[in-house]
């Protein structure tokens, strides 16, 4: 064996946290530990009551991940997911009262006669040496022109009060449906965990309107969190070149994708009518040049204190961690984290320890946690 290949092989058989990394922050030195690898494009994170973490892999495996690193067998019972473009297996949530119910929610690329469509499943996790889930049931099936491969959204975010809300892709080539009121594409909709419409939903009663619509005008949002004071949603969505926002979806309102933004075509060519437009919503932060943004949580722990109350927003394009500074609804100050990892960032969540942990998307993707280096 040769020398580079012997290096690679002892790399290889190392434990997951004994691959390590220090980067520089206003608050200090960080730590970026590798805490399980060997995940395919994983996607969405949610942590189990004991520090165990539930990870989507996007080709449709769903796997239980251990604190040390150790990979689950897929768990069984995922339904059938169309795993091609940007579809998969996506975001994923656990219920509030998961403790004694074991209830989940994930979110999929589902195949439909000439396409596919982003649906929400709820079901029943089953732990074990072979996990599995049971009373797997769609409770909700976004209606609309197919997607061909783009732009599915797919963040899921439980409200205080049991509502659901997942965000909706308007599938690339269909942007004018944002602002179509018939259909779900590029919209966030709220349901309740069987998937009925909430009685208080905007348009519940209009004939011209789905009533699941909570907010419109969106392009493609791939990461959404509860503010942890207010109790509101916020929203974050990629845009074209240049305009990547982050909003605060509010009942009803319209987010003006893609008549109003700040990016342009992919060609170059002009998309939008203007910046701004009466009865348009504006974003309270946009990105020019994009940065792509997926996954987002605000920091509310004592392991970084100097971060409480900020907003940490994974950016696949450029490969690292943005943390915004607020002063209640306003973005006040922006810091890049993690230059140098070289990892896309898919999904950022705050672990019970107080550390920040992370999925990067690549075919041999990794669990990463950062914590202050000593």
């Amino acid at each position: 064996m040769t020398p580079r290949l012997w290096i690679a092989a002892a790399i290889a058989c190392l434990p997951a946290h004994a691959l390590a990394q220090t980067f520089a922050s206003e608050a200090g030195p960080l730590l970026v530990e590798t805490v399980a690898k060997g995940l395919d494009h994983p996607w969405g994170l949610a942590f189990l009551p004991d520090g165990r973490m539930l990870v989507t892999e996007r080709p449709g495996r769903l796997r239980i991940v251990t604190r040390d690193g150790r990979l689950s067998p897929a768990v069984a019972g995922v339904p059938r997911v169309l795993a091609s473009g940007q579809g998969g297996l996506l975001d994923l949530a656990l219920d509030r009262d998961f403790a004694t119910s074991n209830t989940i929610y994930f979110c999929f690329a589902e195949p439909a006669s000439g396409g596919r469509r982003t649906a929400m499943a709820r079901a029943t996790l089953h732990d074990g040496e072979a996990p599995r889930l049971d009373d797997v049931k769609v409770i909700f099936r976004q209606e609309g022109p197919l997607s061909t491969g783009g732009h599915y959204g797919c963040r899921i975010v439980q409200a205080h009060d049991g509502n659901l809300f997942l965000t909706l892709g308007e599938h690339f080539t269909h942007r004018d449906q944002a602002q179509n009121l018939g259909n779900h594409l590029g919209k966030v909709v709220r349901v309740t965990p069987d998937g009925a419409v909430p009685p208080d939903n905007p348009f519940v009663g209009r004939q011209d309107a789905k009533p699941e619509i909570w907010s419109y005008g969106h392009r493609n949002a791939q990461g959404a969190a509860l503010h942890p004071t207010t109790g509101k949603l916020w929203e974050l969505e990629h845009g074209p070149m240049g305009g990547d926002e982050i909003n605060i979806p509010l009942s009803g309102k319209n987010y003006g994708w893609p008549v109003i933004g700040y990016g342009i075509d992919y060609d170059g060519s002009k998309i939008h009518e203007a910046t701004s437009k009466p009865g348009m919503e504006q974003p309270i932060k946009y990105w020019v040049p994009s940065i792509a943004p997926s996954g987002m949580t605000f920091y509310t722990a004592d392991l970084f204190p100097k971060w409480k109350g900020n907003l940490f927003v994974g950016a696949l394009k450029f490969q690292l961690l943005v943390r915004l500074e607020l002063d209640g609804e306003k973005v006040t100050k922006e810091e890049r984290l993690l230059q140098g990892l070289r990892e896309r960032i898919r999904d950022v969540r705050q672990g019970p320890d107080g550390a920040l942990w992370l999925l990067t998307d690549n075919s041999n993707g990794r669990v990463l946690r950062l914590t202050p280096a000593k």
